[in-house]
């Protein structure tokens, strides 16, 4: 690269570019232009900073634990049990109270189990025999209660009987009740205490309210306005569901409540409150679906005086709780401000893209607006003679005159020229009067002028 090119690349870092404003005289684009801001002024003030807190820092690892503790009795009699008389102890599993617990409100009780062969049930298909063939000895049967002995029992004068097993006889027989057993758990209450810690912000509360009473809960029940009480009574509980309780007593069912926590912390502590939400979890089919309500089995152990072991087997239908927290917090941080700030701006310039596209595109007089905004300009070089007494050869003084100059086309040539090196050549093809004017400008190299 020559001297002179490096002298221009060293002169052009220091060029400073910036652009040229045309400002359109057309009612329709500028209307819609405005149209566009407005919209998009309200849209970053109202939605990004109201309604979404743009300007806030957000912390979502919502750290929590969930105690829960349920409170009743209820009393029953029936063939199976006699009297009893039903407490926590006996119809809340686990007792430990976690954020998922159970509460049995339906029972199928085979009593007296112990360890021995008897004839399978009639109600497992795979049990079903007419010979001992049927049986082979040592097989468990798939779905039923134990392991084939390799003897078919059959019943009366009948050929059809059901497989011998090994199991935990007698098996069980019954059928589920027609009504719940604990109908009346309706009545009982659940006590669910939330913890909750924001760690971003070092931020904790509880859903219990802060006092020194210590009847306050003894005698409080939930209510929407005062979420501080977390008392609630269990048919009330499934109502908010939209669920009957002696439906989902009878063959169980699984609701969720969820506990919401939505925080902004640039208010007081005490604006952050906790909100409630109840919902039916299983899906509820209609009539006898073997796919509807919730049951499991448990058994109680115990050995009679000679030291055989027996249990009772319980099958137990009830509601399942499971208790989900979930939150959000903010607070004003000036990171985020900035970010959307910077996004609306950007906006604001995708709004003039769009009526920039509106008006060089689809007005009708585009072409016109067009030429307006884009200029084309080329370094042309033209001899002095050929243009000599066509247009005139003048270089303007201080007092406003011109002056000829051997017939130069100088101002013509200036005016293509402005801002390039192209004046350098002009003054070297015969411009004095040009170059008396500016002494400052550097003399070209021939035709090597052009930008």
């Amino acid at each position: 690269m020559g001297q002179a090119g490096c002298k221009r690349l060293s002169q052009s870092l220091f060029d400073y570019k910036t652009e040229k404003y045309v400002i359109a005289k057309n009612k329709k684009v500028g209307l819609l232009y405005r149209l566009l801001q407005v919209s998009i002024l309200t849209y970053l003030v109202v939605w990004v900073f109201l309604v979404k807190k743009g300007y806030q820092d957000i912390d979502t690892s919502l750290q929590s634990s969930v105690i829960t503790k349920v409170k009743g009795v209820t009393f029953t009699n029936t063939s199976e049990l006699g009297e009893r008389l039903w407490d926590v102890a006996d119809y809340v599993i686990p007792p430990q109270g976690e954020n998922i617990f159970f509460i049995i409100t339906n029972l199928i009780v085979t009593p007296n189990q112990r360890q021995e062969t008897c004839a399978e049930s009639e109600s497992i298909p795979n049990a079903v025999c007419y010979e001992d063939s049927d049986c082979p000895p040592g097989e468990p049967i798939m779905a039923g209660n134990g392991v084939r002995t390799g003897r078919c029992l059959q019943s009366g004068n009948t050929q059809r009987g059901t497989c011998e097993i090994f199991a935990w006889c007698p098996v069980e027989t019954k059928s589920r009740p027609e009504k719940p057993l604990l109908g009346k758990a309706e009545d009982f209450t659940i006590y669910i205490k939330n913890f909750i810690h924001f760690p971003k912000f070092n931020f904790s509360k509880t859903n219990v309210l802060d006092t020194k009473d210590r009847d306050f809960l003894k005698s409080c029940r939930f209510d929407p306005k005062n979420p501080y009480c977390p008392i609630f009574r269990l048919g009330s509980v499934v109502s908010w569901t939209g669920s009957n309780f002696q439906e989902i007593a009878l063959q169980g069912g699984v609701i969720g409540i969820q506990i919401e926590w939505n925080c902004d912390l640039d208010k007081a502590p005490s604006e952050c409150n906790p909100r409630y939400y109840f919902s039916r979890l299983d899906s509820r089919f209609p009539g006898n679906s073997v796919s509807s309500g919730y049951n499991f089995r448990f058994a109680k152990y115990y050995r009679d005086e000679a030291g055989v072991e027996f249990r009772t087997l319980m099958k137990a239908y009830g509601i399942r709780f499971d208790v989900m927290v979930n939150g959000r917090a903010g607070k004003f941080s000036i990171i985020p401000t900035i970010i959307n700030v910077a996004s609306g701006v950007a906006l604001m310039g995708v709004g003039s893209f769009f009526c920039d596209l509106v008006l060089i595109y689809f007005i009708k007089k585009s072409n016109f607006y067009r030429n307006k905004k884009y200029e084309e300009a080329r370094s042309v070089m033209l001899p002095c003679q050929e243009s000599k007494g066509s247009l005139g050869c003048w270089a303007q003084d201080e007092g406003g005159g011109g002056q000829k100059e051997g017939g130069c086309v100088c101002w013509h040539l200036l005016e293509q020229a402005t801002g390039s090196l192209l004046c350098g050549d002009l003054l070297t093809a015969g411009c004095p009067g040009l170059r008396r004017a500016h002494p400052s400008w550097p003399l070209g190299g021939g035709g090597a002028g052009g930008a």
